[in-house]
């Protein structure tokens, strides 16, 4: 989402695959970001093959193993949705005996809009700031092992972006033109795995001016525009 890093009081690293999220939160904690990290995550059908023990546990692991202390850690080991991550992660804090003004979400790159929509629903009160790895798309994609998963996930965040808000989830978030079609087309070329219930209605999506940069998708599929900034 482009938010400029400040210190936050709190940060919570919410779960998914990618362990580049603890390294980020390690990374972050090491620069002074804030003072303790949460790692919220239980097991999913997405995760748990890869992290059997849970992603928070993993979290945690893959953290230390980068120095991040254990006094700076906190855990959730429940959550299998980010509307959990969230208010799972807010219950740890609040039984730690902390109040904070602002948190910093941690996240997959494809997933920041989600979390900052999520949280800004049900935390209104604090002042959210999100981050995820620094890399361009086509690296981290190439990163991951396994380009059509990432695809399909980044589907996936893009559909709850769309419908949560209506389901009373997660606030309203812009869907750029370029965005809307990339997710029509991606959708049709058969990136769904990522999918929740009803297909998106993609009629209602609220389309603003088109401002990313564009790069191009190429798996089996045609070639897919995607706008990077919209996701």
């Amino acid at each position: 989402m482009g938010h400029e890093l400040r210190p936050c009081d709190i940060a919570i690293a919410l779960g998914s695959r990618d362990l580049g999220v603890p390294a980020v939160a390690a990374q972050f904690y090491g620069e002074g970001l804030f003072p303790a990290v949460v790692f919220s995550g239980g097991n999913s059908p997405t995760t748990k093959a890869r992290l059997p023990r849970g992603e928070a546990v993993h979290f945690r692991e893959r953290a230390r193993a980068l120095g991040l202390p254990d006094e700076a850690i906190l855990m959730e080991t429940r959550a299998g949705n980010t509307g959990q991550n969230i208010a799972f992660s807010r219950e740890v804090i609040n039984a730690a005996g902390l109040r904070p003004h602002s948190v910093l979400l941690i996240s997959t790159p494809s997933m920041e809009r989600r979390a900052f929509a999520t949280c800004r629903k049900q935390w209104p009160e604090v002042e959210v700031a999100c981050a995820s790895e620094r890399t361009g798309f086509g690296d981290y994609v190439a990163g991951q092992g396994d380009e059509r998963e990432v695809i399909d996930m980044m589907v996936g965040d893009l559909q709850r972006v769309i419908e949560y808000p209506r389901l009373g989830f997660a606030i309203e978030q812009n869907v750029p033109g370029q965005v809307r079609k990339a997710y029509e087309r991606l959708v049709r070329a058969g990136f769904d795995s990522g999918l929740r219930g009803v297909r998106a209605d993609l009629g209602d999506l609220k389309v603003g001016e088109d401002k990313g940069e564009v790069v191009g998708v190429g798996l089996d599929a045609d070639f897919v525009e995607v706008d990077t900034e919209g996701l």
